[in-house]
């Protein structure tokens, strides 16, 4: 009799010691996946198919407005972290060839903006909702008056720098050592920035805007039509990816 109340007893203790070993192995599962799905890359944060624009294009000169205070909003926007340039590998080998073509004339690329983290369009959607906030309208819009900006699309809740292979830029000419005259500054909201504009331009401007243009749709890169500086590479990697991380060199690192 005490021989089966310990056979019984001993079962049980087994059984009970199993139980627990199995739920403890699902716990450490169940841990592991949490674990994975903790450090899993969201896509919009993923920069590993990014450069420093400067690593591929080394000759190419920075000016990145939207880390300085001088551009259509007047304070450094949120994201711009560091004044460089980031840019897909795609578009930044694609610049590169525009760069030695337009090189062998005698001109250097200045790049004012490329890769632009979503935070920095949501910081020009509520600088333009604030309609009293006109600092920097003799310098970037003196022709409009800031409520018509959302209508006439020159602020939209989207951007395609955030797909990371658009590029703003323009000519330096190497013999004079400064920054080519195209008739029309960056960031002019208006008729003047249009690249096929005339009117009010001389031959000259206008050529230099065709250089420009002509460089960078050889090598792959499709203008728009309302910005002499504004190209996108035509097949770009992430044509429905906005990234978010910001602007600095860490990022790529």
């Amino acid at each position: 009799m005490k021989k089966s109340i310990v056979a019984l007893l001993l079962a049980f203790v087994l059984t009970f010691a199993l139980v627990g070993c199995g739920n403890s192995q699902t716990s450490s599962s169940t841990e592991a996946t949490s674990d994975t799905a903790q450090t899993a890359v969201v896509p919009e944060m993923d920069s590993s198919d990014f450069v420093l624009l400067t690593d591929v294009v080394p000759d190419a000169i920075l000016e990145i407005r939207y880390y300085s205070t001088y551009n259509f909003v007047g304070d450094r926007i949120d994201g711009y972290e560091q004044p460089t340039a980031l840019l897909t590998k795609e578009a930044a080998a694609a610049l590169k060839n525009a760069s030695d073509e337009l090189k062998a004339k005698g001109y250097r690329l200045k790049i004012y903006d490329a890769y632009r983290p979503q935070k920095a369009v949501t910081h020009f959607m509520n600088w333009a909702k604030d309609i009293d906030d006109t600092r920097m309208k003799e310098y970037f819009y003196p022709e409009l008056d800031k409520s018509v900006l959302f209508d006439q699309g020159y602020i939209a809740e989207k951007s395609g720098h955030s797909r990371g292979s658009t590029v703003e830029l323009t000519l330096f000419d190497m013999k004079t050592e400064k920054e080519v005259d195209m008739g029309g500054t960056f960031d002019y909201f208006g008729e003047l920035s249009h690249p096929d504009y005339k009117e009010g331009i001389t031959e000259e401007q206008y050529s230099h805007r065709m250089i420009l243009r002509d460089a960078m749709i050889n090598n792959g890169f499709k203008p728009l039509v309302e910005e002499w500086w504004h190209f996108t590479l035509e097949n770009e990697p992430y044509p429905d990816t906005y990234f978010q991380f910001s602007v600095n060199e860490s990022s790529v690192k």
